[in-house]
């Protein structure tokens, strides 16, 4: 009888679990970037009241007898499903229209120029995945997203961009426009934009086109693995398979550069949660009966345990 109780309270717990999920869910609907969780449960352990048997020539055979101790979180499933556009107006800010997902970090010193080496050999692990294009430059020229880490891309090289690196895009230096690594003062530059193939590009003083850079696209055979990390960072590894860098509508190609022929960066956009606020009202709804329901079962329990304490009065 006991039994009940424990299978109730696995039950408890576990629509819990999936309530912190709806509320996190509800929490963001409007936080740009954010990809919605699904709770998914499965049985808990049984216990085996007999065992399935065989027929045999002169007699049947019989079906195994076994009671369940309740329920626990099965998954914590991402739906990676891109969200709508939020038109913001502001010309650095990038929504990405399709795969991918911008590569950022704090500077890295690469064996490259200050860039790191694309090869087979070199890990991006440790570098954060985002969809949240809030850039801007910083006071020392550096391409930084919102939360000031440096956006890394494809450098440049005068008639092409290189595709053997990825570089922290950078505004070169005045008086040196092929100079984006040493400090100082760097090239006034008027009306910086970002194009649908992920080119930052300005113009000097003298109306001259200079290209800033080219942004990379970030890929991982397995989004829906991904890991969160503090605010619109997530991590690759594991299940979501490494990060391989590339590039929008062929800007950029190379060997080891992965071409995303139809994903383009829309700028003046952000892109909004993909929350749907009636689906998660709806999982609220029937997580809310279910946590009443196994509520009553502990009641329903505790009373015929006191019925059954009450028989030797």
């Amino acid at each position: 009888m006991v039994g009940s109780m424990y299978a109730a309270i696995a039950g408890l717990r576990t629509h819990q679990q999936k309530m912190n999920v709806i509320g996190h869910n509800i929490a963001n609907a409007n936080t740009y970037g954010y990809k919605s969780q699904r709770t998914t449960f499965k049985e808990s352990m049984y216990s085996s009241i007999k065992t399935s048997t065989p027929g045999t020539a002169t007699s049947g055979g019989s079906n195994a007898a076994q009671i369940g101790y309740g329920c626990t979180v099965g998954t914590i499933d991402m739906n990676m499903r891109s969200g709508n556009y939020a038109i913001t107006d502001r010309t650095r800010d990038i929504m990405i229209d399709g795969d991918g997902f911008l590569i950022t970090s704090p500077i890295i010193q690469g064996n490259t120029d200050d860039g790191l080496t694309i090869d087979e050999n070199t890990n991006f692990n440790n570098m954060n995945l985002t969809r949240v294009g809030n850039l801007d430059f910083d006071s020392n020229g550096y391409l930084v997203d919102g939360g000031g880490n440096v956006v890394y891309g494809y450098r440049w090289e005068g008639t092409a961009y290189k595709a053997d690196g990825l570089f922290p895009l950078r505004i070169p230096m005045e008086g040196d426009l092929t100079n984006f690594t040493d400090d100082g003062d760097r090239a006034a530059l008027n009306s910086i934009s970002i194009n649908e193939k992920g080119e930052v590009i300005g113009q000097d003083e003298n109306g001259t086109e200079v290209h800033i850079g080219c942004i990379a696209m970030g890929y991982v055979d397995n989004p829906n693995g991904l890991t969160h990390k503090a605010g619109p960072y997530y991590a690759a590894g594991g299940n979501a398979g490494n990060v391989r860098p590339g590039a929008c509508g062929g800007a950029v190609t190379g060997d080891n550069i992965i071409n995303f022929p139809t994903t383009k960066t829309v700028s003046g956009a952000l892109e909004m949660s993909n929350v749907d606020i009636s689906n998660e009202f709806a999982d609220l709804i029937t997580t809310q009966r279910g946590f009443q329901a196994n509520t009553k079962i502990i009641t329903v329990t505790d009373e015929m345990l006191s019925d059954l304490v009450s028989m030797k009065r």
